[in-house]
Formats: C-alpha cells, structure tokens, sequence
C-alpha cells in the first residue's frame, strides 16, 4: 500500500466527515426548539468534528490514485471508522456524558444498524439525542445499502448486485449510470421512511416516535425511543403489522425495488434470493405462531401479529421487540436462535448470513452429494437461470468459515470477561449479525448492554463492525500481503 493510496483514502474520510458534521446541527435544532440544554454538546461535536475533518481534508489534497482492489479495502474500512468516531461525540459530552467504550458502542450500533443500546431510561431521553441515534440508523442503512450494491461486487468479497448477475457486459460496475442509481437510491429510501412514518403516526404512534421509529425499521436498525422496544404498542395490531411490513422491505434488495419502482421491471421481482428469504420469514412465522396459540393458548391473531414482528425483526436483523419472546417457551426461543443467522437480501439494509449465500450453498452441497454418485458428471452451480462463477462460490464459503470462526472467537472473548455462556454465546452472535438483542435476562428483548465490562463493549463494537462489512472486508486488512507492494 502507497503512501498517496492511504493520503487519498484519509482525505475522502475528512470530506465525508464535514458532511457528517453538518448532519449533527439537526438534532442540535431539536433540543433548541425544546429548551434542552443539550444543543449545545451537538453544536460543539459539530464545530470540533467539522474543523478538525476540514483542516485534515486540506492537508491531504492531492492527485487521486487509480482506484484498486487494495484502495477499496482501506477506504471502506476508513469511511465507516470515521462514521464511528465522529457519531460518538456527542454521546460523549451531552448529558448522558456516556464514557468512551459506551459512546462508541452507541454509535457503532446506530451505523452498523445493530440496535444494542447501553442508555437505560431512553423515555427521558433528551430528543436531540435520540433523534441522533436513528439518523445514525439512517445513515448506516443508507451506507450498507451502498456497501452491498457497490462496493463488496467490486471488491469480489460479497454482494449480489441484480445489475452484476443479469449483465455480463458490466465487469466491474454493477451499474451503468451511478449518479443516477445513486439519486434514485436515496429517493425510494427517503420516501419509504417518510411513508413508514405516516402510517406509524396514522395507526396511533406519536409523530417524534413515528420518524424515529420508522428510520429504524426500514434501516433494520432497531434503535426506538423507549426502553421497552415496540412493547408499548403490543396491543396495536396495525402499529406492529407496519412495522413488519416495511422491516421486510428493509430486507428486500434496493436494487431491484429501485428497477421495480423507477422502471417498471416487473422481471426483477424474480430474483431467487427474494424467494429465499420470503420463504424462510413465512416458515419461522407461520410455525412460532402456530406454537404461541396452542402452548400459550393465545389467540391467533394476536400471536400471528406478535410472531410476524418479532421473527420478521430478528430475521431482517432489526432488533425491535414487541414481547419478552424468551417466554415464549423453548420451542419459539430455539426458532428466534436459528434466525439470528439468516438475514435478508444482498443489497438490503440487513445483517446476518443472507439468503443468496444460503442458496449458494445449497446448491453446492447438493452438486457434491451428485458428485460423489456421479465423480465425472459436470454440474454447474446455478443461481436462477445463471451460473455463478468459481470466485464467487470461493467468497461464499470462505465468508461462512469465517463468520462461524470469529463467532467462536467472539465468544470465548466475551467468557474471558466473565459473562455467562448463554451471554456470551448470544452477544457474540447478535453482534456480529447485528442483530441486536441476544437471549438471556441481561441482553435479552427486555435488557440492555449497559452493565457489560468496558472490555466486553469493545470486542462487541469490533465484531459488529465485522459482521456489517461482512467480515472479509476488514480481515483483509490485518494480512501482511495487504500492506505490501
């Protein structure tokens, strides 16, 4: 790696945070317009970060270097540290005065779209801070989105883009016209947040909590203003029906509603993984439900309603919870444990392992079962009506090692700071998912991360970093050939 390489990387950082900067006067507008006194720890985030980014992004004015594989590395790795550090200041000075592991936990759960939280009493909450941590959702689920359509095609390590399957003509952009995607992109993702928030509002929701909590539904974020989740609104059918809905939308590829809604392709909606990941959400709803009415005795529709927000949020990696599901009985907890792995679509605002890697995978073990009855029989692995290339194949399975390697790492990690297994198991897990809450009654729907060791937050804060820049992405970056010429 050059020196110019790392010099352009930094000063696209430096730009990148000056408009973080400017971003941090809106929740600083809403604790002025409130009387809270807290405007001024955003104002002062902003004035500091926005300098500091200035003063960094002249310094390292230069000629840009050609865009490598190695260059997209660093700049991924660097854009989203800076989206990190830069979005716990104000944590850090309001009047929450949270410590360092604390912020940064924060604010990396709010970009990664994690939604594990260590602020208890969020009902009393300054607005302005609250605000902050569902922009930072916003944000975050904008910039995966990004990541997944991108970036990770580019870089070979992941991401189906619709445009990198269905053109062979494409090679190393999935899309023809960036700026264009680029502001349609930003449009339907706008405009869905703005019409989650209205029916959130229309079905009864106040109108702070219905923008808050419509930016971390669409982003699968998770972050809500209020302590117990969506659990004040469990009785509201059409609040939690909503949400589901545009949760599963956050879970859908944005390329493809973007084809649909822009273009018109209907053809589009034929994507496989979409199927996959249809098909899994109504298997673990349609059965937790059915398991709720007959061990609980609850009524069907109500445990339809419950089961469909909850397994809908931990699949999508949300982290909304409408219900303490760890009492639900083993049955739905083992369920809510199995879809903690899945997530939803490449180029979606969701974590997890994702359906097009699952189908990938399928489809190899069922190539090799064939094989070992048929040694000489060539069968290609097929997604839909194309063939996925060896390098991609590769990336898949190297992604799954690695996802169940550091998983176990992770865990042993969080032991040795002397939580218990179901914790440490479950935190490991959810982080690295970014989910957002585990099981057991410290991390569970109904707790937070708040009583974890410094040490503990600092291992989650990596591993979900990990898991939102799926994995390869940052590990890349700690082999000695990376930094070699």
């Amino acid at each position: 790696m050059n020196r110019s390489a790392v010099r352009a990387a930094v000063h696209v950082a430096a730009v990148f945070a000056i408009y973080l900067s400017l971003a941090m006067l809106v929740p600083a507008a809403v604790d002025l317009s409130r009387g809270n006194p807290d405007w001024r720890a955003f104002a002062l985030s902003a004035l500091f970060m926005g300098g500091l980014a200035l003063a960094v992004a002249l310094a390292t004015q230069g000629r840009a270097p050609a865009v490598t594989t190695r260059f997209g590395f660093l700049l991924v790795n660097l854009l989203w540290l800076t989206l990190a550090i830069a979005g716990a200041a104000p944590f850090m000075i309001s009047s929450l005065e949270l410590s360092l592991a604390d912020a940064f936990f924060e604010s990396v759960s709010g970009i990664t779209t994690t939604g594990s939280t260590v602020i208890n009493g969020l009902d009393r909450a300054p607005p302005g801070l609250l605000l902050w941590r569902s922009l930072l959702n916003f944000m975050g689920g904008l910039g995966v989105i990004a990541l997944g359509l991108f970036l990770l095609p580019f870089l070979n390590i992941g991401g189906v883009s619709y445009f990198k399957i269905e053109s062979s003509d494409i090679e190393d952009r999935p899309f023809e016209r960036f700026q264009t995607f680029a502001i349609s992109l930003i449009g339907v993702y706008t405009a869905l947040v703005v019409a989650c928030a209205i029916l959130f509002a229309a079905a009864g929701m106040g109108g702070f909590d219905a923008i808050n909590h419509a930016m971390g539904a669409l982003a699968t974020g998770g972050f809500s203003t209020h302590d117990t989740s969506f659990v004040r609104y469990s009785d509201n059918a059409a609040i939690l029906w909503i949400g589901t809905i545009f949760m599963f939308i956050g879970g859908l590829p944005f390329s493809i509603m973007i084809l649909f809604a822009v273009r018109g392709r209907l053809d589009a909606l034929r994507d496989p993984q979409i199927r996959v990941f249809a098909g899994y959400c109504a298997v673990f709803i349609v059965a937790v439900a059915i398991y709720l009415r007959v061990s609980l005795d609850m009524p069907f529709l109500r445990a339809l309603s419950h089961s469909a927000f909850n397994l809908t949020s931990i699949i999508t990696t949300t982290g909304f919870a409408s219900d303490d599901y760890t009492l639900w009985g083993p049955f739905a907890v083992a369920c809510i444990f199995v879809a903690t792995f899945l997530g939803g679509c490449s180029g979606s605002t969701t974590g997890g392992i994702k359906a097009y890697r699952f189908l990938i995978l399928y489809r190899l073990l069922s190539n090799g079962l064939s094989r070992l009855i048929y040694p000489d029989a060539v069968r290609p692995v097929r997604y839909g009506d194309r063939t996925v290339d060896p390098d991609t194949q590769r990336t898949v399975v190297l992604f799954i090692a690695a996802f169940f390697v550091i998983w176990g790492i992770g865990t042993i990690l969080l032991g040795a700071t002397g939580l218990d297994l179901v914790t440490a198991t479950t935190g490991a897990l959810t982080a690295l998912t970014n989910v957002g809450p585990g099981l057991g009654p410290i991390i569970g729907p109904v707790g937070n991360f708040s009583s974890l060791s410094d040490t503990a937050k600092w291992v989650l804060s990596f591993l979900m970093l990990l898991g939102r820049l799926e994995i390869l992405a940052v590990l890349v970056l700690f082999t000695p050939a990376f930094w070699t010429r």
